[in-house]
Parts: C-alpha cells; structure tokens; sequence
C-alpha cells in the first residue's frame, strides 16, 4: 500500500477507528503516569508525571499539566516544574508521583524528588500563584527530607480547615501541614499498614527488583485521601507487583482504618497501577495509569479515567477497564471561543510542544497525522473558520464530521504565526470533529488555535 492509498484510507476510516479504540489512555501525545485530578471551579486540572519516550527503567524529567471542562476533550497545559525546579534534587531524573492542591489563592504541587544529601526520594512542594505556574521551591529544601519508601504524596484539607500530608510506599505515614502548606505541624506518624483489617491481607508475591518471592502486605504505595460524608478515604496500589487498587475507611483521619476491598484489577500492560478517584459536577471519577499506547509498558505509562457511582452504603464498586472511557461528555465543547489546537479526545502522531508557561502549540505534524474532538455543539452552523499556524513545508486540514470535509485550510511554509480563514459548510447540532492533516513526507507545521465563526 502506498502512502496516498493508506491517507485515502485514513480519511475514510476516522470516525470509526475513533468508535473503535475508544479515548482510554485519555492523553496520546506523550506517557503520563500517576495522574492526580483536582477540581476547581468548572475545571478539571490533571497533574501527572511524564515517562520518556526512549525510557527503559524509570526515566522521569518533568512535571505535566492538562486540563478540561467536558472529562473527553484534554488541553495540554504545560510543563510547568521539572527538577530543576529543586536544586536539592537529582537533576534530570527521579521526577516521580505528585499531586497539587489550592489554598488562599495559591497552588502548592507536592512532588517525590529524589534528596541528593539523603540519595533517597523525599517531598518537596512547589508554589505558584496559578495552576500552569511558573512554580518556584517553596522552602529551598525537602518538606519531608529522604527517607526509604518516602514516596508518593497525597494532600488532603480537612473540613476544619487542618491540612494533611499522607506518602509511602512498602509503608504509609502522614503528618499535619501547617496553614501555610509547606511546613510540617506534627511529628511524622506511621500508619500501621501490617494489619488485615485495616489494609488488605498479606500476600505472596515476586519481587521484581530482587528477583525472589517476598510477603508483602495489602498496602503497597501511591496513598489517595480525601473524605465523603463522615468518612475519610484512602485508595491505594495494594498487593505487591503487579499492583491492583483497593481501598480503605475510616472515622477519624488518624485510624483505624478498616479494609474495604479491591476497586481495580491489575492494569493492561504496567506492574503499577496509580491514581484516584474524584467527583466533577456530580459525577464520579476514577483515575488510573496503563501501559496500553503504542510502545507503552511499564515504565512508558499513560492515564486513563473512568466513570463509576458509589453504592448507597458509600462503598466503591468494583470499577472495571475499559477502551471507551467517559461515555457522556459533563458538557458539550463550544467551537465559537477560541480552541486550543492541544485539545483533544484523541489523536494520531501528533506531539505538543514542551514549554513552561500559558502558550502552547502542537507540533510534529506529519502527513497523515490526526486529532479528534468530542460533542462539539455547532449550534445552528458556522459561516468559517480561522487558525492559527506557521508553516514548515506546508500542507493542509481537513475539518471532517465522520467522512465528510466541512473546511479545509491551506497552509503554506510561512514561518511566522499567521492567521488562515476558510469558509465551513453549514453544519447543526452536536458532532465529533476530525482534523487530518495532508502534505508530503517533512513536518508540515505547527498548530496554535482555532475557532468557528457564526
């Protein structure tokens, strides 16, 4: 098969391969294990962490950021930290699970980073005036310097405004914050995660590292707290590698915790599994990594979502994968305000750029190459479009619902920002919106914005 033959294809077959392969991993432009979602207003903000696309073993540079208003369209947001944001870390390396939360105006990102005076992983905290940052060490130092298993922070508020720090991993401890978030209140304390009935049963299982079979217990790592109710919850990684997620209760953030069972299986094609669950505009959501993209695996990772209710004692359900993920979008994406072209539901061959800061852009845009988006209202029908682009060699989009071309845009190899407008062919209601891109075998150009116009 030829490439055009194989393009005449693509076109062709777009809304049904969507249809088909579904939106879980959620994000396709880059591995984005340990995703940690937080609400705010009428977004939902995604802090992940990032795999390299060449790792072999854990490999980990930066911090990542998406966002989204709808829970099937993802805009990235960013790069916002990366080790050099702490010079007391490892620089390049080590940059492993986080999670951020807001306070008085202020975000504080919680991260593992490997303490170059301890040679350990500990947690640091990085603090911005806005979710996208720029973040900057809010101490210089470890909130919680290195330590063995000092892993995998999460950070809860409780509803008498006390802050918590929960971490760990073949272990969990916690301490109080202070009201500026990033000192610790409290002496370190560790949860007794050696009991069954608090934290799952003792298991057999094969230690990866060591290469023999160890007894490890129902916890494992990657701590997720928050409170529904009267009652605190912790979901975790549980049962040794590979890991599956389970959960336990409790009445008092301080214990006893009492095991409530397994909510996911192990995940597709990773030994660990990480995440947590979240309700955005009274719905529920559990967030989760695997190694199902392309050339993805254990240490090439990607976060997927998906929707469950819990039952009416309060109890979570067995939550199983699936390809579909969120199968209703909360709302329906507007086309008529400006839409960042690193929005999406899903894509093919495409990347983002890999900036700090509010602008980005997609690039490596390659013949062939193509995004979608889902339940875009257009209303009573758009009169054009514009874009926003620089050429390199140059190409076009086609703007299609299912097979049918509703605007295309000529780009030429201008190599400044420009705007381009074409006209739309009158189109109602609420659709799934393909762009493919065409050109020949060079990058064709990079891609900052669009908008339908009425």
């Amino acid at each position: 098969m030829n490439r055009k033959t194989s393009i005449a294809l693509t076109a062709g077959l777009i809304s049904s391969m969507f249809s088909l392969y579904g939106q879980n991993p959620i994000i396709q432009t880059c591995y984005t294990p340990d995703p940690a979602p937080y609400v705010h207003g009428d977004t939902l903000y995604l802090f992940t962490d990032h795999d390299e696309d060449d790792a072999q073993y854990f490999k980990m540079k930066d911090w990542l950021l998406f966002t989204t208003t709808d829970m099937v369209n993802w805009t990235f947001r960013g790069v916002p930290m990366s080790t050099a944001t702490f010079k007391w870390a490892k620089q390049g390396d080590n940059a492993w699970a986080a999670q951020a939360i807001e306070r008085d105006g202020k975000w504080y990102w919680y991260v593992a980073a490997e303490d170059t005076t301890k040679h350990l992983h500990g947690i640091g905290v990085g603090v911005a005036d806005r979710p996208e940052g720029p973040y900057k060490d809010a101490i210089g130092k470890p909130l919680v310097p290195g330590d063995f298993g000092f892993i995998d922070p999460s950070v809860f508020i409780d509803d008498d405004g006390q802050a918590y720090l929960f971490w760990g991993n073949n272990g969990l401890w916690y301490a109080k914050l202070g009201r500026d978030m990033i000192s610790l209140e409290s002496e370190i304390m560790k949860v007794d995660t050696d009991s069954e009935s608090a934290f799952g049963p003792h298991v057999l299982k094969h230690d990866w590292q060591l290469n023999k079979d160890i007894m490890k217990t129902g916890y494992e790592e990657g701590p997720w707290v928050y409170k529904r109710g009267d009652t605190y919850y912790i979901e975790y990684a549980a049962g040794g590698v590979p890991e599956h997620m389970a959960y336990s209760t409790a009445k008092s953030i301080n214990g006893p915790w009492t095991y409530r069972g397994r909510v996911m299986d192990e995940a597709h094609g990773s030994f660990t599994i990480h995440g947590g669950s979240v309700e955005f505009k009274g719905r529920n959501f559990m967030f989760y990594h695997n190694g199902a993209l392309p050339n993805g695996g254990g240490f090439r990772r990607s976060s997927c979502v998906e929707e469950f209710t819990f039952n009416a004692d309060g109890s979570i359900p067995h939550i199983p994968f699936t390809k579909e993920g969120v199968k209703k979008p909360v709302m329906n994406l507007n086309p008529y305000e400006r839409v960042e072209a690193e929005t999406m539901a899903n894509s093919y061959g495409l990347k983002t750029d890999r900036q700090a800061g509010k602008d980005h852009w997609l690039t490596r845009i390659y013949n062939g190459s193509w995004q979608t988006l889902r339940s875009v209202d257009f209303g009573n029908g758009a009169s054009s479009i514009t874009v926003c682009v620089r050429g390199k060699s140059g190409g076009t989009m086609e703007f299609r619902i299912g097979d049918k071309v509703i605007a295309t845009i000529n780009v030429s190899s201008n190599k400044e920002w420009h705007n381009i407008s074409a006209p739309v062919e009158k189109i109602n209601g609420v659709h799934d919106l393909t762009i493919l891109y065409r050109g020949d075998d060079e990058e064709l150009f990079e891609f900052d914005w669009w908008k339908m116009n009425k």
